[in-house]
């Protein structure tokens, strides 16, 4: 009996002192860090003219840490909520999304295009937030599937589940956020178990998809201006290829070390239209050169890494397709912003993860990595024990 009790002792010792799963920190700290650089970048871009227009240099920063602050409490709020209480609520977010989609159709278009509905002084902006929306219903409608292949009627559904939300952003028109939810799903389906004839399919489905648009003529003729000048990017450097012309300029006068912080002419002087959004990076390249933007994509890139990982020892079906969702999202985002800003991919209106001003996608995103958080709070504690041994 003493042998059995000091052994029921040691068992019990075992998983008191087992390590509960913690949040990720550095995930936390890489996102917080892109935010607080954002709020500067912002600042030294915008200084200059609002000190002359309003007399208040820092408006646009306080504004932008007003977002930042938003963020990380979406980010908090979406850490501390099971992720698996999602899969209950299926059919309750992808109706608000998609009712959202086409309320913000009635609202008076901004620059040419209906994507924001006007909350005070705000701009709420529903496609940053179907993005996610779309990674948790989609994930959660592919966990379903019990099988290791995906069934062609699943993989049908998914693909509508895509398609309706799709259409809506195209209608806005927002062509450069109709291709992340495109990238999302196909993300989410190579891991979900497609099939090689599956791929087949959906590769001439979208090279199909890709002849029509063209033959149907259903491009506006700014967006096939832009491929015109990214096809060739010597044309028209007066107009439709202004800002990749300056945003060259910008980051190739930062050289190696870059031209120091608030020096950037550049940038000080508001050549670059769009700055403070899409080409945001800009700012980076010409006041910290090659070396600070550098710097910026291995941050990015362990954040992608660190989310992946989550991918990797989530202990669900679910969990892994919440996370992998999240990393086709942030990778696509991070690609073409960076790219269009150096002429490696056509001008989008992306914006840079956490760092591109406004609101609706720093918050949207903040919150999908809590739900990545989420997952990886809810590891087996078990397994955290095996690892760290």
């Amino acid at each position: 009996m003493a042998v059995v009790s000091r052994t029921w002792e040691g068992v019990g010792g075992l998983f008191r002192d087992r390590p509960k799963p913690t949040p990720d920190v550095v995930m936390f700290l890489l996102m917080a860090g892109l935010m607080a650089l954002s709020g500067i970048m912002v600042y030294s871009a915008t200084f200059v003219r609002l000190e002359a227009e309003i007399g208040d240099p820092s408006a646009a920063m306080r504004r932008q840490f007003v977002f930042a602050g938003l963020a990380l409490a979406a980010f908090i709020g979406g850490s501390l909520f099971d992720y698996r209480h999602y899969r209950r609520l299926l059919i309750p977010i992808y109706v608000s999304t998609v009712v959202l989609l086409v309320a913000v159709l009635f609202f008076p278009p901004h620059q040419g295009a209906s994507r924001w509905i006007p909350i005070g002084p705000f701009q709420f902006q529903p496609s940053e937030f179907a993005k996610v929306a779309l990674v948790v219903v989609l994930a959660a409608f592919l966990a379903a599937e019990s099988e290791r292949r995906l069934k062609w009627r699943r993989l049908g559904l998914a693909l509508l589940l895509t398609a309706i939300p799709g259409y809506l952003i195209f209608r806005q028109p927002d062509l450069g956020t109709m291709l992340v939810i495109g990238f999302i799903a196909v993300g989410m389906l190579f891991v979900a178990g497609t099939g090689i004839k599956q791929v087949l399919v959906l590769l001439i489905a979208g090279v199909a998809g890709v002849v029509a648009v063209f033959q149907l003529d259903v491009l506006r003729n700014y967006q096939m201006q832009r491929l015109a000048g990214y096809f060739d990017q010597t044309y028209d450097l007066q107009g439709v290829n202004w800002n990749l012309y300056q945003s060259q300029i910008a980051i190739g006068s930062g050289q190696l070390f870059g031209r120091g912080l608030f020096q950037g002419t550049q940038t000080r002087l508001s050549f670059i239209p769009s700055q403070t959004t899409d080409f945001i990076f800009t700012t980076v390249g010409e006041q910290f050169g090659f070396i600070g933007g550098s710097a910026v994509l291995i941050v990015y890139s362990i954040l992608v890494w660190r989310v992946l990982m989550v991918a990797a020892g989530a202990p669900s079906r679910f969990g892994v397709l919440i996370a992998v969702g999240m990393a086709s999202l942030l990778s696509f985002h991070i690609f073409v912003n960076v790219g269009m800003t150096i002429g490696l991919v056509p001008v989008t209106g992306l914006p840079l993860p956490f760092l591109s001003a406004g609101g609706s996608a720093m918050i949207a995103m903040a919150g999908g990595l809590g739900i990545v958080n989420s997952v990886w709070r809810s590891r087996t504690p078990v397994g955290e024990f095996q690892q760290l041994r």
